[in-house]
């Protein structure tokens, strides 16, 4: 997938562009910012607390202790084909996600990313009750309600829910009609149980689609000159000590691209054969210790001195691998705007008031 990179002026949000993420089980949405929605809270009246409520109007949550014992992984495979296999509606079942992964570490977080090809789905939606079978829920999300982010997916209905024993399904119900595009989507997907014949023999998971890709010469020069320019943000964000707007442009446009240089780094080191996964979470496994230490010095409290360390920090760090990703591809090097920019800020800091 080609690197999108925009002006943060024509955008709201940026999203990295460095590895190309197929569509999941689990609905892609888009979470706008919003404004935080009055909630409504219940009445105690005389008859007593309602359900679920204790007498000071606080919420009692069943904790995995109260709930039971933990649920192993064959118990919760025996539950979800169980289902599967007597109820009609459901044709098929497929897996993917962090269970079908060799190459992730399993633990006792990793969700159940199940798939139900279903013949419809309106009887299930109607009435959601039939999702009890999983067990007692802490939470459950149904993302194509589409209460707070609205979705225009056709076809498929998504329950996400986190169990009270500890255990997370991420069950995704998707019409038979569209299996064959569905099991193409994702090279992690497993067929657990076809009862009509109808899905094609899948080759072995692999975690392909979700290593990192190499650059081109034009994403690496959008990924620099991104970096810098919102850089300035947030040092007018700092001067004028607005400190959310300087803590946002930092972590949500600056960060991703020091994150998304750092992947390519990885990927040369690597021949491209890894995945630093999900918000980068694997990346101390293929960095140095030094490029380990300069990026955690990147975290900082929401002091504005604070969020000044962090950003000449971040632009070091930047202009070190930038640098060394450039050699290594054989890319032009826009030093000289790095230093414009550094320098800049540099004057930017010394204005600002301490």
């Amino acid at each position: 997938m080609k690197t999108r990179l925009r002006s943060i002026d024509a955008r709201p949000a940026f999203a990295r562009p460095a590895i190309a993420v197929p569509a999941i089980a689990g609905p892609a949405i888009a979470r706008p910012a919003l404004a935080r929605p009055a909630l409504a809270c219940p009445r105690l009246g005389e008859g007593g607390p309602p359900p679920g409520f204790s007498r000071a109007g606080q919420p009692q949550a069943k904790t995995t202790k109260e709930a039971g014992d933990m649920r192993t992984e064959q118990q919760m495979m025996d539950l979800i084909l169980g289902y599967a296999r007597q109820d009609e509606r459901v044709r098929a079942v497929v897996m993917n996600g962090s269970r079908t992964n060799v190459n992730v570490p399993k633990d006792r977080f990793q969700d159940y990313d199940i798939v139900y090809l279903v013949t419809e789905l309106d009887s299930f939606v109607q009435n959601h009750a039939w999702t009890d079978v999983f067990g007692k829920r802490l939470i459950m999300q149904m993302p194509d309600e589409g209460q707070l982010f609205p979705s225009d997916r056709e076809g498929r209905y998504a329950y996400l829910m986190q169990l009270a024993d500890g255990n997370r399904i991420d069950l995704t119900l998707i019409e038979r009609s569209q299996s064959d595009e569905y099991v193409l989507e994702d090279k992690l997907t497993v067929v657990l149980l076809d009862k009509d014949g109808m899905l094609p023999e899948l080759p072995p998971p692999t975690d392909e689609d979700y290593r990192i890709k190499p650059p081109t010469a034009s994403e690496h020069a959008g990924c620099c000159n991104e970096f810098w320019w919102v850089a300035t943000y947030v040092a007018k964000g700092l001067w004028r000590q607005e400190h959310l707007y300087a803590y946002d442009h930092l972590n949500l446009y600056v960060r991703p691209m020091l994150l998304t240089m750092l992947d390519w780094q990885v990927g040369i080191s690597t021949g491209y054969k890894v995945s630093t996964g999900k918000n980068s979470k694997y990346l101390r496994q293929y960095v140095d210790g030094r490029t380990w230490s300069e990026l955690m010095a990147t975290y900082s409290d929401a002091s504005l001195e604070g969020m000044w360390e962090a950003l000449f920090a971040m632009g070091e760090l930047f202009r070190r691998v930038s640098s060394e990703v450039a050699e290594s591809m054989g890319f032009a090097f826009n030093e000289a705007e790095a230093l414009r920019v550094t320098a800049y800020l540099e004057e930017v800091r010394s204005q600002s008031v301490r």
